[in-house]
């Protein structure tokens, strides 16, 4: 069965720290076609990227507001990817969603998790 189970979120103070997984299951993130984002919604906006990054070289983007206090990485070995977040924000809550694409035989799989809410708030 594949799937995409976000963990880690929380409430947390500003200034706080989290760390959101995702872990994968039913496909591997190993891929060299792989593109893993992170999402997120807050009530009453739209989804918005907060950060990706592909397989094949290794490349990230990032939301500008969350540029240089948020990092993505992934960790092959145990097909999960991360969203490290630092200096949180109270403009930082949403429940954010990891997200992962690849296009195999012409054919485009796109993967959501569920979710997982992340408060920051004092």
């Amino acid at each position: 069965q594949v799937q995409l189970v976000e963990s880690g979120g929380g409430l947390v103070q500003p200034g706080g720290s989290l760390r959101l997984s995702c872990a994968a299951s039913g496909f591997a993130f190993s891929r060299d076609d792989m593109r893993l984002r992170w999402y997120r919604q807050a009530p009453g906006k739209e989804r918005e990227l907060v950060a990706g990054i592909t397989t094949a070289d290794g490349s990230t983007v990032y939301a500008d507001s969350v540029k240089g206090r948020f990092t993505i990485s992934r960790d092959n070995a145990k097909n999960t990817m991360y969203l490290q977040m630092n200096s949180l924000q109270p403009e930082d809550t949403a429940i954010y969603y990891c997200n992962a694409r690849y296009i195999a035989f012409l054919k485009v799989y796109d993967y959501w998790g569920r979710g997982t809410q992340v408060t920051v708030s004092s």
